[in-house]
């Protein structure tokens, strides 16, 4: 069965730092390319970062470039976002993404809100 499962996120104050983690299991992860999407409500589902296989290559969103960093560790089948520097209009709920061909999986989300 295949699972995705975020982590990490919760309430913190601007210009404040989180790391989220996406622990994956049921597939072969390290074929997969693994991306970090985000939902602010009324807004739509946007790319925040992706990084392929197996060499790693990234992509980030210009909203949110330079202050994350995605990084995967394919021993531990998990990817991870590094998260500096956050300010309120990063809230949102954060979902981990797998893709591999037409193949696709989702996490569930996990919650981030930046506030004083």
């Amino acid at each position: 069965q295949v699972q995705l499962v975020e982590s990490g996120g919760g309430l913190v104050q601007p210009g404040g730092s989180l790391r989220l983690s996406c622990a994956a299991s049921g597939f072969t992860f390290s074929m997969y390319t693994m991306s970090w999407y985000r939902q602010a409500p009324g807004k739509e589902r946007e790319l925040v970062a992706s990084i392929s296989n197996p060499g790693g290559s990234t992509t980030y969103a210009d909203s949110m470039k330079g202050r994350i960093t995605i990084s995967r560790d394919n021993a531990k089948n998990t990817v991870y976002l590094q998260m500096n520097s956050l300010k309120p209009e990063d809230t949102a709920v954060y979902y981990c993404r797998a893709t591999l061909g037409f193949r696709q999986y989702w996490g569930q989300g996990t919650q981030v809100t930046v506030s004083s």
